[in-house]
């Protein structure tokens, strides 16, 4: 399935769309989180958020600019920086 099809079925409200992006690209945002933040705790935290991100904005993932995993991976980068910042 594309990511444009993929996207398009969580647009519709489709719960099982969004677990199957998880399937796909969960471990990869997760992975990114956690050798960003080294906390699995906060790597958990920013995986979930950025998940939830794609399931509030689903429209808000453009296919004209990349993947669907480019987008998520770029979402974890973004909020695994400012955690770092933080903490």
């Amino acid at each position: 399935m594309s990511d444009v099809e993929l996207c398009a079925r969580i647009t519709a409200g489709d719960i099982d769309a969004l677990a199957d992006a998880y399937d796909q690209h969960g471990s990869h945002v997760y992975g990114v989180a956690v050798e960003i933040t080294k906390s699995r705790e906060h790597a958990e935290e920013i995986t979930q958020s950025v998940f939830v991100a794609l399931w509030e904005q689903p429209t808000s993932y453009d296919a004209g600019f990349g993947s669907l995993r480019g987008w998520l991976l770029s979402r974890a980068l973004h909020e695994s920086a400012l955690r770092t910042k933080v903490s």
